[in-house]
C-alpha cells in the first residue's frame, strides 16, 4: 500500500489521502467478494422466495399474516445479535484474531439451522429455526462488517464499499434466482445455501490471514455503555444518528417492495402460478443496471472526497423506481421497476457503506458499532415483510408503493444534516 498527498481544497477542507490497493490490502478486496456473497445469497434467497413459498404451502390462506409473524420474531433476534457478537468480537483475544472465530463458528451453526429449517412440517418450527438462522448468521455479519474499518484506510473505502455494494447485490439478486430454480425441493434449497455459505465464509476468514491478537489491551466491559450502544444518540454523536436513519428508511423502503416480489407477481400482477417461474427475470433485470451503478459511484465517490450527494442521488432513484409498478401494474412494470432500482440500490451500496465507516463514535470498537448501524441494514431485510404484511392487509398490494415512495424519500433527506462527511 503506497500513499501520496495532495494540498488543502479551495473550500479549506482536508482531502482524503490517496492510496494505492496494492498487495495484502489487494487480496482483501478480492476475499470480500466470496465472503460477501456468502452472506447475501442468504437474504436474498430465503425471505424473498423460500420462506414465503414454505409458508404458503403450510397454511395458503394465511399466507400473508405468517409470514408478517415469522419474520417479526427472526428480525427481533438480528436486531440484538448483531451488536452482541460484534461487542464480543471487539474484546476477544485468540491467536485466530478477534473476527475469524466468529465468521466461521457463525456459519456452521447457520448452516445447520438452515438444514432444520428445511425439514419444519409447521408454522411454529419455521419460526424457531428461522430465528436460529438470524442469529448465527448475524454473528457473522457484525464481525466481518468490522473488516472494512479494521483495515481499510479511509480513502479507498469507496472502492471497497463498491466491491461489498456490488456483491451485497449480486448475492441477493442470485438468491433470488437460486431459490426460485431450485425451489421444487424446499430442503435441497436450503442445504445448497447451507453448503455455499459456510464454504465461503470459511474461505474468506482463512484467506484474509486471521492475526494474533493475544497481546493487545483489552478495553473493560460495562454492561451501561453497552445498553446505550442501541441507543442511537442525535445529540452525542449527530453524524451516526443520520447515517443510521438514512439507512433504514432507505433499506425498508426498498425491500418492502422486494420482500413482497413472489406475492406481488402472484396475485398484484395476477400472474399465479407463474410468478415462481418469472420471478428470477425480474431478478435477473437489476443485474446490468446494478454493475454499471457501482463501477460508476464507488471510485467517483473516491477521486471527488464526497459521499453523501451520491448517497442522496441514489435514494431518490430507487423511490422514482417504486412508482413505475404502482401506475404500471404489470410484469413489464416490474421489470422496469428492477432495472431503476438496482440502479439506485447499487449506487446507494456502493457509498453508503463508505460513508457510514468515516461516522462511526469508537476508533476501538468498529465491530459494536458497525453491528449497530447494520441493523439498519439487515433489520428492513427481515422486517419489511412484517411491515408489507400489515400494509397489505389493511390497503391491499397497491398500498406498498406509496409506503416505499415515502421512505425512500425520507431516506435521501435524512443524510443532508450529515456534517463531517461531504
Amino acid at each position: 500500500m503506497t500513499t501520496t498527498s495532495t494540498p488543502p481544497a479551495a473550500d479549506g477542507t482536508q482531502p482524503v489521502e490517496r492510496v494505492r490497493i496494492q498487495g495484502p490490502l489487494r487480496s482483501l478486496l478480492l476475499w470480500f467478494i466470496p465472503g460477501t456473497l456468502g452472506i447475501f445469497i442468504l437474504w436474498g434467497a430465503i425471505p424473498t422466495v423460500l420462506l414465503p413459498l414454505q409458508v404458503e404451502q403450510l397454511d395458503p390462506v394465511n399466507k400473508v399474516a405468517n409470514l408478517a409473524i415469522v419474520t417479526t420474531i427472526g428480525a427481533l433476534a438480528a436486531m440484538i445479535a448483531q451488536p452482541v457478537a460484534g461487542t464480543i468480537s471487539d474484546r476477544t483475544r485468540s491467536r485466530f484474531g478477534n473476527r475469524a472465530p466468529y465468521i466461521v463458528g457463525g456459519a456452521l451453526i447457520g448452516g445447520l439451522a438452515l438444514v432444520a429449517l428445511g425439514l419444519s412440517s409447521s408454522i411454529l418450527m419455521v419460526a424457531l429455526c428461522w430465528t436460529l438462522v438470524q442469529i448465527s448468521f448475524n454473528v457473522v455479519q457484525g464481525p466481518y462488517s468490522a473488516m472494512l474499518p479494521d483495515r481499510v484506510p479511509e480513502a479507498v473505502r469507496g472502492t471497497f464499499a463498491a466491491m461489498i455494494g456490488a456483491m451485497t447485490m449480486v448475492g441477493s439478486l442470485g438468491g433470488v434466482i437460486l431459490a426460485s430454480l431450485l425451489a421444487g425441493s424446499i430442503p435441497g434449497a436450503y442445504l445448497v445455501l447451507a453448503g455455499v455459505s459456510v464454504v465461503l465464509l470459511t474461505l474468506f476468514a482463512v484467506f484474509t490471514g486471521p492475526r494474533d491478537n493475544r497481546g493487545e489491551p483489552r478495553a473493560p466491559f460495562r454492561l451501561r455503555d453497552f445498553l446505550l450502544t442501541f441507543w442511537v444518540n442525535p445529540i452525542a454523536h449527530p453524524d451516526f444518528f443520520w447515517a443510521f436513519t438514512g439507512r433504514l428508511l432507505l433499506y425498508t423502503g426498498y425491500f418492502l417492495v422486494v420482500a413482497y416480489q413472489l406475492y406481488l407477481l402472484q396475485d398484484y400482477i395476477g400472474l399465479g402460478d407463474e410468478a415462481v417461474v418469472l420471478l428470477p427475470i425480474v431478478s435477473a433485470a437489476a443485474l446490468p443496471t446494478l454493475v454499471i451503478a457501482v463501477a460508476i459511484s464507488g471510485p467517483w465517490s473516491d477521486r471527488v472526497g464526497r459521499r453523501k450527494p451520491f448517497v442522496v442521488a441514489s435514494s431518490l432513484i430507487v423511490g422514482l423506481a417504486q412508482v413505475v409498478p404502482w401506475v404500471w401494474p404489470t410484469f413489464e412494470g416490474m421489470v422496469v421497476f428492477a432495472l431503476l432500482a438496482g440502479f439506485g440500490f447499487g449506487a446507494f451500496q456502493a457509498v453508503d457503506t463508505a460513508l457510514v465507516s468515516q461516522v462511526l463514535p469508537d476508533s476501538h470498537a468498529h465491530a459494536k458499532d458497525l453491528g449497530v448501524v447494520n441493523i439498519a441494514a439487515t433489520l428492513p431485510q427481515t422486517i419489511a415483510p412484517a411491515i408489507a404484511g400489515a400494509v397489505v392487509l389493511a390497503f391491499g398490494f397497491v398500498g406498498l408503493f406509496p409506503a416505499a415512495i415515502a421512505l425512500s424519500v425520507l431516506g435521501a433527506l435524512a443524510v443532508l444534516p450529515i456534517r463531517s462527511v461531504r
